[in-house]
């Protein structure tokens, strides 16, 4: 079932209520919800699929139970589920990213490889050590994957794992976002927003959101990023923060795709997709 829904949650509002100044930039950035998609379970991870819609991983219970229960969705950019089973038989499949053709779903402690076309199953990469595999991304050529038990990042390149990076300021590591010469992180811990050098250099953007999660790249400069326990920020390219939405729906892997902005919402077993402006 589809929800349609229809408020716009403005940072300018917030703006108004604080006496710290305020960028040109901060002043201007809204969401708009769309539609809320339901049927889910346990609703983790984005990905665009080729078709224009998405690919939704379902953890399907605790997401570090090796159960065999998890499985990807298709939904179509409408919403609608077009294949609740695109596959099935992974664990619990939490972070997705797509890099020539095949998607990577993070599971725990390997990474599975499907052809994005039809969902066939090509190959997957245990990763010795990993506790909690989570996000992914692509970035280089490459994928990345955070593991939030370990404070690291893994790299997938050619069908092998290495540690990438490993840093105590990464601990509670989850949401991972390429972007050209950078890379974003988010981490639970500190509810950071960090920058991340090829080298591996850490620049702290932003800090204080409660156990971010997604995060994802507003059109015209800054950053959502959101929290478990509900929230969706929005961070200026100054580090200021705002919250634009704040209700108890335990969001997950927030994802930008050019406006449009989904987020799985896991004990509710929907998703929810905004759009994005100015």
């Amino acid at each position: 079932m589809i929800r349609t829904f229809v408020p716009i949650f403005s940072i300018c509002l917030l703006a108004a209520c604080t006496s710290e100044p305020v960028n040109k930039a901060l002043s201007v950035a809204s969401i708009e919800q769309a539609w809320i998609a339901e049927g889910f379970e346990s609703p983790e991870g984005v990905a665009a699929a080729p078709d224009g819609g998405y690919f939704i991983s379902n953890v399907v219970g605790e997401g570090t139970d090796k159960d065999g229960n998890g499985y990807i969705s298709h939904l179509a950019s409408d919403g609608s589920i077009t294949t609740r089973y695109w596959t099935a038989k992974l664990d619990a499949p939490k972070g997705m990213a797509v890099l020539d053709g095949t998607l990577y779903a993070a599971d725990i402690d390997s990474v599975v490889m499907f052809n994005v076309e039809d969902g066939e199953r090509l190959d997957s990469v245990r990763i010795e050590g990993a506790k909690f595999l989570n996000d992914a991304t692509d970035w280089n050529g490459a994928i990345y994957v955070s593991d939030s038990g370990d404070a690291a990042i893994y790299r997938i390149s050619d069908g092998t794992a290495e540690l990438w990076l490993q840093d105590e300021r990464l601990a509670g590591v989850n949401g991972l976002l390429g972007d050209g010469d950078r890379m974003l992180v988010s981490t639970m811990t500190t509810g950071s927003l960090f920058s991340v050098t090829a080298e591996g250099e850490l620049t702290e953007i932003a800090a204080g959101m409660e156990n971010a999660d997604g995060i994802g790249l507003v059109p015209g400069g800054g950053y959502l990023v959101s929290s478990w326990p509900g929230q969706i920020h929005y961070v200026g390219e100054d580090g200021a923060v705002a919250t634009l939405f704040d209700e108890p729906v335990s969001q997950n892997d927030l994802t930008v795709i050019g406006d449009t902005v989904i987020v799985p919402n896991w004990r509710q077993n929907t998703v929810t997709t905004w759009k994005v402006g100015r």
